[in-house]
């Protein structure tokens, strides 16, 4: 695999197009914003969600979807909201031959599909993996160490993507579980909202460490109702990821939580944003799938009781809290 195309030049596609072209692959990347094409292009900067981050000059840029997709294997790292607007838009010009590495963590509001199932149901003859891991943009586009877990059900795809995208400092650990893969991905972004808003309101580390176990437990028994591993749970796409989303102010979703635990309005805080905090979006579609499988998940719950609905932030609180207490096991 010589040649990668990556749609969407946000924070993460932007560093993972960096990441690319260091482990030696050509790359393109697909902006919807002009201005964001232009910038990549002249200055070698995504001055709009990666700046400071200086780019090397042999990343191209492009607003075609068309001229992106004519690679060997193609990144979509679009919010999981637009993914499939986006496998529709690239549906023509898609070679059934190139395998799809999908980046983005979160359930499709309505139809509570994960976005496996949308690249199934729109790309049927594509390969695809799933990427997901505990990484910050900045750090992975800085070449700081990371490690992410890679899903694919076909063992040979998967291990072509991995040696392709791998490097010595961004280590890629295969699997063959997409959907516990992709279930901890969006959980988590959900369970950091929920440490934010602790955070937030000065609960204490202790509530914090609370709510990443019970959030595990929820995270592990949505992943066994939709056919998951539960044990994929206790690695990079899980408690790893976990660990890093809800302990650090740069994350998008647990920044978030924050502000929601301090009072601020949801409109307020994504007004003063241009990236898109996929844990709002994702608290709904969990909480609906939750009830559709008749999975308990009461943090995700109450997440989106907060978050969408308007919830007094004391009262759900307290709610939780007065939760009949079951045994201590992260499948339970």
């Amino acid at each position: 695999m010589d040649k990668i195309g990556i749609i969407g030049a946000g924070a993460w596609g932007t560093a993972l197009a960096v990441l690319a072209q260091s482990a030696g692959r050509r790359v393109q990347i697909w902006a919807r914003e002009p201005e964001v094409a232009e910038a990549i292009n002249s200055d070698k900067e995504n001055t709009l969600f990666l700046s400071g981050v200086i780019l090397p000059p042999e990343i191209q840029a492009t607003t075609d979807l068309s001229e992106v997709v004519k690679v060997d294997a193609l990144m979509l790292v679009v919010p999981s909201q637009y993914l499939r607007q986006i496998c529709g838009a690239i549906a023509p010009y898609l070679d059934p031959s190139i395998p799809v590495v999908i980046c983005a963590k979160g359930v499709e509001t309505g139809s509570g599909a994960l976005m496996n199932e949308i690249v199934e149901c729109i790309l049927p003859k594509n390969h695809y993996a799933v990427l997901s891991g505990p990484t910050f943009a900045a750090e992975v586009a800085r070449n700081e160490p990371a490690a992410v877990t890679l899903a694919c059900q076909d063992i040979g795809v998967g291990k072509k993507l991995t040696q392709a995208l791998g490097t010595s400092r961004f280590r890629i650990y295969q699997s063959t579980d997409v959907i516990g893969t992709e279930i901890g991905g969006a959980v988590k972004n959900v369970i950091a909202i929920a440490c934010g808003i602790v955070e937030g309101r000065s609960l204490g580390d202790s509530a914090r460490a609370a709510i990443i176990t019970r959030g595990l437990a929820e995270m592990a028994r949505l992943s066994r109702a939709k056919g998951g591993r539960p044990e994929t749970l206790m690695g990079l796409s899980g408690i790893g990821d976990l660990t890093l989303t809800c302990n650090a102010i740069q994350s998008r979703n647990f920044s978030l939580g924050v502000a929601l635990g301090k009072g601020q309005r949801l409109d307020q805080v994504l007004a003063s944003r241009v990236s898109v905090a996929e844990g709002v979006d994702t608290a709904a579609s969990i909480d609906a799938l939750a009830e559709l499988l008749k999975v308990d998940a009461p943090i995700c719950s109450a997440v989106n009781s907060i978050a969408n609905h308007g919830a007094d932030t004391e009262s759900t609180i307290s709610s939780l809290l007065a939760r009949p207490v079951g045994l201590d096991s992260p499948f339970d």
